[in-house]
Protein backbone atom coordinates (compact mmCIF):
# COMPACT_ATOMS: atom_id res chain seq x y z
CA UNK A 1 0.00 0.00 0.00
CA UNK A 2 3.00 2.25 -0.24
CA UNK A 3 3.50 2.94 3.48
CA UNK A 4 6.67 1.91 5.23
CA UNK A 5 6.30 0.34 8.65
CA UNK A 6 9.44 -0.30 10.68
CA UNK A 7 9.79 -2.03 14.00
CA UNK A 8 11.13 0.14 16.81
CA UNK A 9 14.39 -0.88 18.42
CA UNK A 10 14.88 -1.59 22.11
CA UNK A 11 12.75 -3.19 24.82
CA UNK A 12 9.45 -2.32 23.15
CA UNK A 13 10.39 -3.79 19.79
CA UNK A 14 7.84 -6.57 20.00
CA UNK A 15 4.97 -4.27 20.98
CA UNK A 16 5.54 -0.99 19.17
CA UNK A 17 5.50 -0.09 15.50
CA UNK A 18 6.42 3.37 14.31
CA UNK A 19 5.06 5.15 11.24
CA UNK A 20 3.52 8.58 10.98
CA UNK A 21 0.70 7.28 8.78
CA UNK A 22 0.11 3.83 10.30
CA UNK A 23 -3.57 2.87 10.16
CA UNK A 24 -4.83 0.44 12.81
CA UNK A 25 -8.22 -1.22 13.23
CA UNK A 26 -9.29 -2.49 16.66
CA UNK A 27 -11.78 -5.36 16.74
CA UNK A 28 -12.72 -6.07 20.33
CA UNK A 29 -15.10 -8.74 21.50
CA UNK A 30 -15.69 -11.76 23.64
CA UNK A 31 -15.10 -14.00 20.60
CA UNK A 32 -17.13 -16.75 22.21
CA UNK A 33 -16.60 -18.13 19.60
CA UNK A 34 -15.08 -16.08 16.75
CA UNK A 35 -17.03 -16.50 13.51
CA UNK A 36 -17.03 -15.48 9.87
CA UNK A 37 -18.89 -12.26 10.69
CA UNK A 38 -15.91 -11.09 12.74
CA UNK A 39 -13.52 -11.97 9.94
CA UNK A 40 -15.65 -10.25 7.31
CA UNK A 41 -15.78 -7.05 9.38
CA UNK A 42 -11.99 -7.16 9.75
CA UNK A 43 -11.36 -7.91 6.08
CA UNK A 44 -13.70 -5.29 4.63
CA UNK A 45 -12.33 -2.71 7.08
CA UNK A 46 -8.78 -3.57 6.03
CA UNK A 47 -9.66 -3.03 2.38
CA UNK A 48 -11.92 0.01 2.59
CA UNK A 49 -9.94 1.91 5.22
CA UNK A 50 -6.55 0.78 3.88
CA UNK A 51 -5.55 -0.53 7.28
CA UNK A 52 -2.01 -1.72 7.89
CA UNK A 53 -3.12 -3.97 10.72
CA UNK A 54 -6.28 -5.24 12.39
CA UNK A 55 -5.89 -6.14 16.06
CA UNK A 56 -8.32 -8.77 17.35
CA UNK A 57 -8.65 -8.02 21.06
CA UNK A 58 -10.43 -10.66 23.18
CA UNK A 59 -11.99 -9.02 26.20
CA UNK A 60 -10.99 -10.22 29.66
CA UNK A 61 -14.14 -9.84 31.75
CA UNK A 62 -16.92 -8.68 29.40
CA UNK A 63 -18.83 -5.87 31.17
CA UNK A 64 -22.03 -6.60 29.19
CA UNK A 65 -21.91 -10.38 29.73
CA UNK A 66 -22.53 -10.53 33.48
CA UNK A 67 -24.71 -13.48 34.41
CA UNK A 68 -23.58 -15.62 31.45
CA UNK A 69 -20.89 -18.26 31.52
CA UNK A 70 -18.10 -17.38 29.08
CA UNK A 71 -15.65 -19.90 27.63
CA UNK A 72 -12.24 -19.89 29.37
CA UNK A 73 -9.83 -17.18 28.28
CA UNK A 74 -7.28 -19.70 27.03
CA UNK A 75 -9.86 -21.22 24.67
CA UNK A 76 -11.09 -17.88 23.36
CA UNK A 77 -7.55 -16.68 22.65
CA UNK A 78 -6.68 -19.93 20.89
CA UNK A 79 -9.82 -19.79 18.75
CA UNK A 80 -9.02 -16.23 17.65
CA UNK A 81 -5.47 -17.30 16.79
CA UNK A 82 -6.83 -20.16 14.70
CA UNK A 83 -9.38 -17.89 13.00
CA UNK A 84 -6.78 -15.31 11.98
CA UNK A 85 -3.95 -17.70 11.13
CA UNK A 86 -2.28 -17.07 7.79
CA UNK A 87 -3.38 -13.43 7.36
CA UNK A 88 -0.35 -11.21 7.84
CA UNK A 89 -2.32 -8.03 8.56
CA UNK A 90 -4.39 -9.72 11.30
CA UNK A 91 -2.93 -9.95 14.81
CA UNK A 92 -4.22 -11.10 18.18
CA UNK A 93 -3.66 -8.62 21.01
CA UNK A 94 -4.06 -9.83 24.61
CA UNK A 95 -3.77 -6.42 26.31
CA UNK A 96 -7.33 -6.54 27.65
CA UNK A 97 -7.01 -10.12 28.88
CA UNK A 98 -4.10 -9.43 31.20
CA UNK A 99 -5.07 -6.08 32.70
CA UNK A 100 -7.09 -5.54 35.87
CA UNK A 101 -10.82 -4.80 35.58
CA UNK A 102 -12.95 -2.98 34.71
CA UNK A 103 -12.54 -4.07 31.09
CA UNK A 104 -14.04 -1.10 29.26
CA UNK A 105 -13.18 0.19 25.81
CA UNK A 106 -12.58 3.73 27.02
CA UNK A 107 -9.71 2.53 29.22
CA UNK A 108 -8.37 0.04 26.67
CA UNK A 109 -7.86 2.47 23.79
CA UNK A 110 -5.16 4.54 25.61
CA UNK A 111 -3.17 1.35 26.17
CA UNK A 112 -3.29 0.56 22.46
CA UNK A 113 -2.52 4.19 21.65
CA UNK A 114 0.66 3.94 23.75
CA UNK A 115 1.85 1.14 21.45
CA UNK A 116 1.04 3.08 18.27
CA UNK A 117 1.38 6.72 19.34
CA UNK A 118 1.30 8.25 15.86
CA UNK A 119 -1.27 5.94 14.25
CA UNK A 120 -4.79 6.67 13.08
CA UNK A 121 -7.01 4.24 14.95
CA UNK A 122 -10.48 2.95 14.11
CA UNK A 123 -12.73 0.91 16.38
CA UNK A 124 -14.42 -1.66 14.12
CA UNK A 125 -18.03 -2.45 14.99
CA UNK A 126 -21.33 -3.57 13.56
CA UNK A 127 -24.10 -1.02 13.17
CA UNK A 128 -25.92 -2.66 16.09
CA UNK A 129 -23.07 -1.51 18.34
CA UNK A 130 -23.43 2.05 17.04
CA UNK A 131 -27.12 1.92 17.90
CA UNK A 132 -26.26 0.88 21.48
CA UNK A 133 -23.28 3.22 21.86
CA UNK A 134 -25.11 5.43 24.33
CA UNK A 135 -25.11 2.54 26.82
CA UNK A 136 -21.32 2.12 26.68
CA UNK A 137 -19.13 3.51 29.45
CA UNK A 138 -18.16 7.10 28.60
CA UNK A 139 -18.88 6.85 24.85
CA UNK A 140 -18.02 10.51 24.28
CA UNK A 141 -14.48 9.84 25.43
CA UNK A 142 -14.25 6.84 23.12
CA UNK A 143 -15.01 8.88 20.01
CA UNK A 144 -12.54 11.53 21.15
CA UNK A 145 -9.76 8.91 21.10
CA UNK A 146 -10.45 7.17 17.79
CA UNK A 147 -12.79 6.96 14.84
CA UNK A 148 -15.48 4.32 14.49
CA UNK A 149 -15.97 2.16 11.41
CA UNK A 150 -19.39 0.53 11.17
CA UNK A 151 -20.63 -2.28 8.95
CA UNK A 152 -24.41 -2.57 8.40
CA UNK A 153 -26.25 -5.44 10.09
CA UNK A 154 -29.46 -6.99 8.72
CA UNK A 155 -32.52 -5.20 10.06
CA UNK A 156 -30.51 -2.69 12.12
CA UNK A 157 -31.24 1.01 11.77
CA UNK A 158 -29.86 3.90 13.81
CA UNK A 159 -31.80 6.94 14.95
CA UNK A 160 -28.89 9.35 14.61
CA UNK A 161 -30.74 12.33 16.03
CA UNK A 162 -31.65 10.42 19.17
CA UNK A 163 -28.17 8.94 19.47
CA UNK A 164 -26.60 12.38 19.18
CA UNK A 165 -28.43 13.48 22.33
CA UNK A 166 -26.49 10.90 24.36
CA UNK A 167 -23.23 10.86 22.37
CA UNK A 168 -22.62 14.33 20.96
CA UNK A 169 -21.17 14.52 17.43
CA UNK A 170 -21.13 10.74 17.08
CA UNK A 171 -22.27 10.83 13.45
CA UNK A 172 -19.15 12.75 12.43
CA UNK A 173 -16.96 10.15 14.14
CA UNK A 174 -18.33 7.21 12.14
CA UNK A 175 -17.02 5.92 8.81
CA UNK A 176 -19.62 3.76 7.07
CA UNK A 177 -18.40 0.51 5.56
CA UNK A 178 -20.09 -1.13 2.59
CA UNK A 179 -20.54 -4.77 1.75
CA UNK A 180 -22.67 -7.87 2.29
CA UNK A 181 -24.50 -8.04 5.59
CA UNK A 182 -23.95 -11.30 7.46
CA UNK A 183 -26.55 -12.27 10.06
CA UNK A 184 -24.16 -14.33 12.20
CA UNK A 185 -23.63 -14.02 15.93
CA UNK A 186 -21.75 -15.94 18.58
CA UNK A 187 -24.99 -16.50 20.48
CA UNK A 188 -26.52 -18.11 17.38
CA UNK A 189 -23.52 -20.42 17.04
CA UNK A 190 -23.59 -21.40 20.72
CA UNK A 191 -27.29 -22.22 20.49
CA UNK A 192 -26.80 -24.32 17.37
CA UNK A 193 -24.04 -26.25 19.10
CA UNK A 194 -26.26 -26.87 22.13
CA UNK A 195 -28.95 -28.11 19.74
CA UNK A 196 -26.40 -30.40 18.06
CA UNK A 197 -26.73 -28.53 14.75
CA UNK A 198 -23.89 -27.87 12.32
CA UNK A 199 -21.93 -24.62 12.41
CA UNK A 200 -19.87 -25.48 9.35
CA UNK A 201 -19.44 -22.41 7.11
CA UNK A 202 -20.39 -20.15 10.05
CA UNK A 203 -17.01 -20.44 11.77
CA UNK A 204 -13.56 -21.09 10.28
CA UNK A 205 -12.86 -24.80 9.91
CA UNK A 206 -10.01 -24.68 12.42
CA UNK A 207 -12.30 -23.04 14.99
CA UNK A 208 -15.00 -25.64 14.42
CA UNK A 209 -12.47 -28.41 14.88
CA UNK A 210 -11.20 -26.83 18.10
CA UNK A 211 -14.75 -26.50 19.48
CA UNK A 212 -15.40 -30.16 18.72
CA UNK A 213 -12.11 -31.29 20.21
CA UNK A 214 -12.66 -29.31 23.45
CA UNK A 215 -16.42 -30.03 23.55
CA UNK A 216 -17.19 -26.35 24.07
CA UNK A 217 -20.75 -24.98 24.33
CA UNK A 218 -22.42 -28.36 24.85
Amino acid sequence: MGRRVRLAEGADAKRREVASDLRIGLLGGTFDPPHLGHLWLAETSHQQLQLDKVLFMPVGLPPHKSGRTVAPVVDRIQMVKLATRGVDYFAVDSTDIFRPPPHTMVTLIPLIRSMFPMATIWLLVGMDSIRELGSWHLPGQIISQCRLAALPRPGVTVDWQRLDTSVKDVKRAVDHLEGPQLDISSSLIRQRLRDRLTVRYLVPTAVGDYIEEKQLYL
